[in-house]
């Protein structure tokens, strides 16, 4: 029997980061989404996960920069959204989630490390968490390809650091 669990995003966050040029990291953390996990028999193989965030939600100023450039139409709340499409258990707590990540309108395959923390009962709650991580390459995703060669007095690295902590409940 294959059960849906829903996204608690009060109990989950992501992080998105961004090298500069001057070794520092510009990133910024969101609450602001929504997902879900079908699991069958309350087995992780062959999982089904969704997620989506609002990248207008990148909190400081500091990350302005960031926001910034994944903004196409600052009018427009532009989402970042990832559809599995396999999970593939390998041993204890070693994962591989494949699936599509979309990043302004453009949808690439990616393969992200994926950690399953278990399921547990919470306050009366059934809850089964996630840790995500992956690098994806802005540039793959039309994330200001002329950047290192614009005015701007730094540089960005070519990679996205994603960091997912989920949580979902029954």
């Amino acid at each position: 029997m294959t059960t849906k669990w829903t996204i608690d995003s009060d109990q989950s966050d992501v992080l998105i980061q961004m090298k500069d040029s001057t070794i520092t990291y510009l990133g910024g953390e969101t609450n602001h989404f929504d997902g879900f996990v079908s699991l069958d028999e309350d087995q992780i193989e062959d999982a089904s996960l969704e997620f989506s965030l609002d990248s207008n939600t990148f909190p400081s100023k500091k990350e302005t920069a960031l926001q910034n450039k994944m903004n196409t139409n600052p009018s427009k709340k532009p989402l970042i959204r990832f559809k599995s499409t396999s999970f593939q258990k390998i041993k204890n707590n070693i994962n591989f989630l494949k699936g599509y990540l979309t990043i302004k309108d453009v949808t690439k395959m990616v393969e992200l490390d994926a950690e399953f923390i278990g399921i547990n009962n919470y306050n009366g709650a059934k809850k089964a968490a996630f840790e995500i991580k992956g690098d994806i390459n802005r540039n793959d995703f039309g994330l200001d390809k002329n950047f290192n060669n614009s005015k701007e007095k730094f540089g960005l690295g070519k990679n996205l650091k994603l960091v997912a902590n989920l949580e979902f409940t029954i």
